[in-house]
């Protein structure tokens, strides 16, 4: 089949892999002039399955009023009236449930667990490099009330079979050295040992290279500026360039897919969450992280990249505004500060941002849609990378009608629609060529 793919962030290079591995005929477009350069740039580098955890969870409505007297917020609320963000937040306080959040969690660590797997197998088929590590993920909590609630977390890695630690003082600092001189502000972690890191960057880049040579064709600088249907179908893509047609189209543009698809009568309930980055040159490897640290105070994550830290995390709602806000810059640089005194200078570092697109129920919407010939791979919020090889599988199965690996049916457009998730599965079956 013929099919473009929407989208040159790292879900939609991994989407074109798998889809060209299948044996189809893609075309990937993109506004930007080469992959990777929106929310895919500079994430935090952790592919955490284990931590795959829905915003939206027990607490967090009152924790976010308190966080709005705090200076350093792990999630901030920039004041505008805006529709769509009033329509997603009140989902997502639907979602702010013990019961929801047992779910949404489990679906979160199905496809992100799936995808790590993925990702270790394309990594041996490809021998692709991409400054990779395979130690493990550190959650430190600096207080015993934050130790206790990861109890929740701890059910649902028991209820998937995913393997971790508990640990004190002295075991935080064994599996993470660098965290010595910080040991008196940590009262214990848990740990995932089969976490990995990597720079997302330079993977999408690399498996960008590695598709055109199976014969993807990437079309760069190319402005998407309507979808246009006929007889119920997808009937081709305007651009800025002309017009694209295709046997399957794919929506990967993360944040801003809503609205590409809003008027074919799609409602994806995705809203940009705002997050930042530093990253920082090593200067004493000792006082640097192994793997990935996630200071849960600050819902910070620190990563070794290399011969770099990359620091990210915040959540920021504030549409889709670009600026660098200073104060997000003060609060990375307080927890990698505080976490690993003297392994880098926070001041001299590349201070970034990019807008993540986010469910209300955390999970990604990745399937069919109710128009047969079109089909989503978005919503990823701070997951992309995560979950991102076992979502391009899973999508290029579906359009290629395999049976997935894992159980696709709830990851998809349909828990959406009403009449019932069995009745709008099989409403959403891809159609055939």
């Amino acid at each position: 089949m013929k099919i473009v793919v929407l989208g040159a962030g790292v879900i939609g290079v991994t989407t074109a892999w798998y889809l060209a591995k299948a044996g189809h005929e893609v075309t990937v477009i993109d506004r930007q002039d080469g992959p990777a350069l929106e929310t895919s740039f500079a994430n935090a580098g952790e592919i955490s399955p284990g931590y795959s955890s829905p915003w939206a969870a027990p607490g967090i409505p009152m924790k976010a009023l308190k966080w709005m007297f705090q200076t350093h917020a792990p999630l901030v609320l920039q004041p505008r009236l805006d529709a769509q963000r009033i329509g997603w937040m009140l989902q997502m306080l639907r979602n702010c449930t013990h019961d929801a959040y047992v779910v949404n969690k489990s679906r979160m660590v199905r496809i992100a667990e799936y995808s790590r797997d993925c990702l270790a197998e394309l990594r041996a088929e490809t021998g692709i490099q991409y400054d990779q590590r395979t130690q493990g993920t550190l959650q430190v909590f600096r207080k015993q009330e934050q130790l206790d609630g990861a109890g929740k977390d701890i059910e649902v890695l028991k209820a998937d079979g995913v393997p971790f630690e508990v640990l004190d003082r002295a075991g935080c600092v064994a599996a993470e050295p660098g965290l010595a001189s910080a040991a008196e502000r940590i009262v214990g972690g848990l740990r995932l040992p089969g976490d990995e890191t990597g720079d997302c960057f330079k993977f999408t880049n690399r498996l960008s290279e590695m598709a055109e040579a199976l014969g993807v064709t990437f079309r760069w600088g190319v402005s998407v500026k309507a979808i246009e249907a006929e007889g119920g179908r997808i009937s081709g893509v305007v651009t800025d360039q002309g017009r694209l047609t295709a046997d399957r189209y794919v929506l990967a543009m993360g944040p801003y897919s809503p609205q590409m698809v809003r008027h074919l009568g799609l409602n994806l309930p995705i809203y940009p969450l705002k997050g930042y980055s530093l990253t920082i040159d090593i200067q004493d490897e000792s006082r640097a992280p192994v793997s990935t640290v996630m200071d849960e105070t600050y819902k910070v994550a620190i990563t070794r990249l290399g011969d770099r830290i990359r620091v990210g995390g915040l959540a920021e709602i504030a549409g889709y505004d670009l600026s660098l806000n200073p104060r997000r810059r003060a609060t990375l640089t307080k927890s990698v500060s505080e976490m690993f005194p003297g392994g880098g200078d926070p001041e001299q570092a590349l201070f970034w941002t990019g807008l993540r697109p986010m469910t209300p129920d955390g999970t990604p919407i990745v399937g069919a849609t109710p128009i047969p010939n079109l089909f989503l791979n978005t919503g990823h919020g701070t997951l992309g990378w995560t979950m991102s090889a076992g979502s391009g599988r899973l999508l290029a199965d579906l359009i290629t009608g395999r049976t997935p690996e894992i159980e696709a049916g709830d990851l998809g457009y349909a828990r959406y629609l009403k009449g019932g998730a069995a009745q709008a599965r099989a409403a959403l079956q891809p159609a055939r060529a």
